[in-house]
């Protein structure tokens, strides 16, 4: 595959990066990460519709740029993939731009938290509500998520035309 075929996986994948830095931000500000904490795992979860959004919105960019109007199943969910792969591969650095510089309070208030409501004890939580943990759950579920979200976008998002022989 060259360089130039995935330039719009790149742009979608990065512009992903952007919503999910931009989400955690917007979680933090909500109190999401601290007094609110409690509701952290109602509203992150919320993130799958501009995740799908974007989805959509990249693979039909794929569609019209690349394909000429046209997209196969397959080539719609390969490029899904390649934009989890761009994910997946920028999850450490976005990871620790969470975790220090956005909501640097986030893993001591979750630690507490789960601990408090005897959900886990104090070294399972430490073990699992950590930088190193998350990147490799960031970095599973980039790739995870962004196939079945490909998976299903490109059900949709697929066009051929007909031709038809005169």
């Amino acid at each position: 595959m060259q360089v130039k075929s995935i330039i719009t996986e790149v742009k979608w994948g990065l512009i992903f990066v952007a919503m999910l830095l931009c989400w955690m931000v917007l979680e933090r500000l909500g109190g999401f990460h601290g007094e609110r904490i409690d509701l952290h795992m109602y509203v992150t979860n919320l993130i799958m519709i501009p995740a799908i959004a974007i989805y959509v919105f990249a693979l039909r960019n794929k569609r019209e740029a690349d394909y000429q109007g046209n997209m196969t199943y397959f080539q719609g969910f390969t490029s899904g993939l390649i934009i989890a792969v761009v994910v997946c591969v920028v999850s450490p650095l976005t990871q620790w731009l969470i975790s220090n510089v956005i909501s640097p309070d986030y893993f001591p208030n979750i630690i507490e938290y789960v601990v408090a409501n005897g959900q886990m004890t104090r070294e399972e939580a430490e073990g699992y509500f950590n930088y190193e943990s998350y990147v490799v759950q960031s970095m599973v579920g980039a790739i995870v998520m962004g196939a079945i979200t490909a998976a299903v976008v490109s059900v949709f998002v697929k066009r051929t035309t007909k031709t038809t022989a005169d």
